[in-house]
């Protein structure tokens, strides 16, 4: 329990020093006010955010676009991952096509999508999807190659069907990996949202940005980043509380419980 208890403790103290310094690094002159100004008034520019109907706006649309598009990456990636992994010959010759598109950075399709649609919201969607696609395929295959041979040769021999097989002896096995792949495509997804939004211009948070940065409201710039950095912060413990509830009965959910 007192672990348990230190920990959000030390993390509340990093955080701490963290503002001590922002605020006080501007006002010693450490670095120059116009760039970052004090913690303060940062915060206060936050508060003043949350009161703008425009923040809360764009907000839901870089939440909505986060949502969407990592809900299409896992329905691809599982349906594809286990429709690959369960046939021998499909993975091998998919294999090298995968790990040859798999290292291709979602920012280079950026031309690519501007070209097809502009700095609409689909532009946001494709980068995501295409960018959380990977980590829940690779870990849908890792799973069902992990799927114990023996029951599956006993499935077999009961005559179970496809559909059965799948189910009873092949999803049990491959759901911890589809977890990890989900609580790693939802970093992602917002990484993409948030770079398409700034770079391409799709309306969010991200867009928001740019348009605080070019404008010179730097002190609204910082609040919108940390803004963002909550959202991540807030995506990643939504995980991983998903994969404690998904996972309750798996041995190392068990144990850090």
């Amino acid at each position: 329990m007192d672990r348990a208890l230190g920990r959000p403790a030390l993390g509340a103290l990093g955080l701490a020093v963290v503002a001590a310094f922002l605020e006080a690094a501007p006002r010693l002159g450490l670095v120059d006010r116009d760039y970052l100004p004090p913690f303060t008034s940062i915060a206060a520019r936050i508060g003043h955010l949350a009161t703008e109907g425009d923040f809360w706006t764009a907000l839901g649309q870089t939440l909505r676009g986060w949502a969407i598009g990592l809900a299409v990456a896992m329905a691809a990636g599982v349906v594809v991952g286990v429709a690959i992994g369960s046939v021998p010959l499909l993975r091998a010759l998919t294999a090298s096509t995968i790990e040859f598109l798999r290292p291709i950075p979602s920012v280079a399709l950026i031309p690519l999508v501007v070209l097809l649609y502009g700095s609409r919201p689909q532009s946001a969607l494709v980068l995501v999807v295409y960018a959380s696609f990977w980590p829940v395929l690779v870990q849908v295959l890792y799973g069902v190659a992990d799927v114990d041979p023996v029951v599956r040769d006993t499935a077999r021999s009961y005559r179970f069907s496809r559909w059965a097989t799948v189910r009873t002896v092949v999803w049990p096995t491959a759901l911890p990996y589809v977890v990890t792949g989900f609580r790693l495509a939802a970093a992602v997804a917002l990484i993409l949202q948030i770079t398409a939004e700034l770079i391409v211009g799709v309306p969010g948070l991200g867009q928001s940005i740019g348009v605080a940065q070019g404008s010179g409201a730097v002190a609204e710039t910082y609040a919108l980043v940390i803004v963002v950095g909550i959202i991540g912060v807030l995506v990643n413990i939504t995980a991983r509380a998903v994969e404690r509830r998904i996972l309750r009965w798996h041995p190392s959910i068990r144990s850090d419980m």
